[in-house]
């Protein structure tokens, strides 16, 4: 199903321009090496213009917002618009304070976004902010027993939004306005990782800036790609190993990746 979309990540080396928090930017821009691309980190407004003019894509990440950083994300996610170049939002902590709702909401009334990845909390704030009715009462965690709600409502805002929509969590989701994919790939210990979830949305602009025409699949394919790096990183764990250890595993699990290992052990069903 992948087909060349790993491959071509590391054949075209997209440049990614990653607007992003200081608590992971190091990572982020880690996992865009490991996976084949090529990160840079620029938020001073009198120069996101020009850096998103000469990259492949953009990163607009939430995680530590301050006042000239939400003026240079404005910037710059409008000249990729302006140039056609995806933009993958991830509006960190968007429910915890009126400033991170309002610049939420600014962001999808200016800027149009080519996916939008947050856990299922974060995503209803969202939805809610549009006036999306349909799904709003989704619940806060995914479960088999809601996964059907879960996917319904990441549909509809998908077609609210005009963006692909990634619901993570114990299971993942990627949806667009007819069809999501349930993704079971992943483990537990990830979560006592700092910024796995900022990882995958550098990840995933790495991965749709070198497939522009198979957008939908190359976002599956990241997201399937960092669950399963999970997987192959907590395997190789002794008992002397923490998460420090397992964080650099993960790491080496996405550089290592091939197109084969990810159709093995890609676990998914259509939805």
């Amino acid at each position: 199903m992948f087909q060349n979309v790993l491959e071509n990540v590391r054949k075209k080396c997209p440049l990614i321009h990653n607007i992003t928090n200081y608590v992971t930017a190091n990572d982020c821009a880690n996992v865009v090496l490991a996976c084949g691309a090529s990160p840079i980190m620029a938020d001073e407004k009198d120069e996101v213009a020009d850096i998103t003019a000469i990259c492949a894509g953009l990163n607009i990440n939430m995680g530590t917002i301050s006042k000239p950083k939400i003026e240079s994300m404005l910037i710059a996610g409008k000249k990729a618009n302006e140039l056609h170049h995806p933009i993958v939002l991830d509006p960190v902590g968007v429910g915890i304070s009126k400033l991170r709702r309002d610049t939420a909401m600014q962001f999808l009334q200016e800027i149009q976004f080519t996916v939008i990845r947050g856990n299922v909390s974060e995503i209803k704030k969202l939805a809610l902010g549009i006036g999306t009715e349909k799904g709003v009462d989704a619940a806060d965690c995914i479960t088999e027993e809601n996964m059907d709600e879960i996917v319904a409502f990441a549909k509809v805002f998908a077609k609210e939004t005009g963006a692909i929509v990634v619901l993570t969590g114990a299971v993942d989701i990627v949806a667009d306005g007819q069809k999501a994919y349930c993704i079971r790939n992943g483990h537990p210990m990830m979560s006592s990782i700092t910024g796995t979830g900022c990882q995958l949305s550098a990840m995933i602009a790495a991965y749709i800036s070198a497939n522009p025409e198979n957008l939908f699949i190359a976002v599956v394919a990241a997201v399937s790609a960092m669950g399963y790096a999970g997987e192959i990183a907590y395997a190789r764990l002794s008992e002397l190993d923490g998460n420090a250890t397992y964080r650099t595993y993960i790491i080496d699990a996405i550089y290592n990746m091939t197109t084969e290992m990810l159709e093995k052990g890609a676990k998914y069903e259509v939805r």
